[in-house]
């Protein structure tokens, strides 16, 4: 791969999304969050604080048909919906530092803001909760967007599904476990059903750990009740579910016996298997939109002769029976991938940290 540009700090973004010809930068910068759009040299097109009077944070985005950025993320308690400002705030050349207090709130407000291609905020909106929480992931169709996450509760703590539809309104919030179980990514099917998948070191509808963390599969019919549990395990290990494509390719991490893996399953629509593959690696992984997977590759790869001296960061390409057809590397400095991207005029867009920055990569022409 090679460097497209830098996008900030870690400490400051959380991730990027594609809205036409645009990338939109998002994160939280002074305890408040933002989004940014540049374009594809870097330059600023514009810049966007939300909720200027409240703590905020923004944790996952994604983009409808209309290039609409619909921000997810995390307020205190605030009530009703929040009436949109015209435009975005103007850009800071001088990069002056406005002094903010120290004190956060707790965040016990899942909140969604939408904001237009052009910088303009359209609507925001929150659904108030009796626990601290934080969003991991947003999935966003036709008919309205899903949001999950984890939140606190008395014993520990739980995943959460959050609904609303295409005006910002929420339905009521279900609650995924009650001790010790993540919700890391969203599915939205079009049966109106949705697939939630993370961790969980407890009982869900009657099917018990079998590792010391097991990842999870959660069905959830569109009554938002929980109708399927289907548990991915390691004897004495613990797993993870990090993320899923629309197509249920799912991305994880297997720790066990004192090694570190990636797991890469093509699930059907029933949980069946068809292909899945474990590599070497150092932590989480992501999917991507097409049969791709993203992660820091620690180790060699038959299929590929593939090995690595440092971790490295590295994209799978997979065709529909799993057979691996395009394998493409970035530079060991980077830590941490992030996301994948898709971009009508760049191709596929890889994000990832290193310590100091969170860099955009392309892929090489073949």
């Amino acid at each position: 791969m090679q460097l497209l540009m830098t996008i900030g700090s870690p400490e400051e973004v959380t991730g990027a999304v594609v809205s036409g010809k645009s990338l939109i930068v998002y994160g939280t910068k002074n305890q408040k969050a933002y989004l940014r759009a540049v374009d594809t040299t870097g330059n600023e097109l514009w810049n966007l604080t939300l909720d200027q009077t409240l703590a905020s944070i923004a944790t996952a985005a994604a983009v409808d048909t209309a290039g609409n950025i619909w921000l997810a993320g995390a307020t205190p308690l605030a009530m009703g919906l929040i009436p949109p400002t015209p435009t975005a705030t103007p850009l800071n050349p001088d990069q002056a530092e406005v002094p903010t207090s120290s004190f956060v709130p707790d965040l016990h407000a899942v909140t969604i803001w939408k904001v237009s291609a052009t910088g303009s905020l359209l609507f925001s909106n929150t659904l108030p909760t009796s626990y601290v929480l934080f969003p991991t992931a947003i999935g966003l169709d036709k008919t309205g967007a899903s949001i999950v996450g984890i939140m606190g509760t008395e014993k520990g703590s739980a995943g959460f599904l959050a609904n609303l539809d295409l005006a910002g309104v929420f339905s009521k919030l279900l609650q995924i476990g009650s001790n010790s179980t993540t919700a890391d990514a969203v599915v939205r099917h079009s049966d109106g059903s949705f697939t939630v998948v993370g961790s969980s070191t407890e009982t869900l509808l009657g099917k018990k750990v079998v590792g010391i963390t097991d990842g999870v599969l959660v069905k959830v019919s569109k009554a938002l009740k929980i109708t399927n549990v289907v548990r991915s395990s390691v004897s004495k290990g613990s797993r993870i579910w990090n993320s899923a494509n629309n197509s249920l390719l799912l991305s994880g991490e297997v720790k066990s016996s004192g090694k570190t893996e990636v797991a890469i399953t093509k699930f059907s629509n029933t949980y069946a298997t068809s292909w899945t593959y474990r590599f070497p690696s150092s932590g989480s992984a992501v999917s991507g939109s097409a049969n791709q997977a993203f992660f820091i590759s620690t180790g060699a790869i038959a299929q590929l002769a593939w090995s690595p001296k440092t971790p490295a960061p590295l994209l799978l390409t997979f065709d529909s029976k799993g057979v691996i057809t395009a394998a493409d590397s970035a530079p060991s400095a980077q830590l941490q991938v992030i996301s994948l991207l898709n971009m009508k005029e760049l191709g596929v867009l890889a994000l990832t940290s290193s310590a100091e920055s969170v860099s955009i990569f392309t892929l090489n022409p073949r």
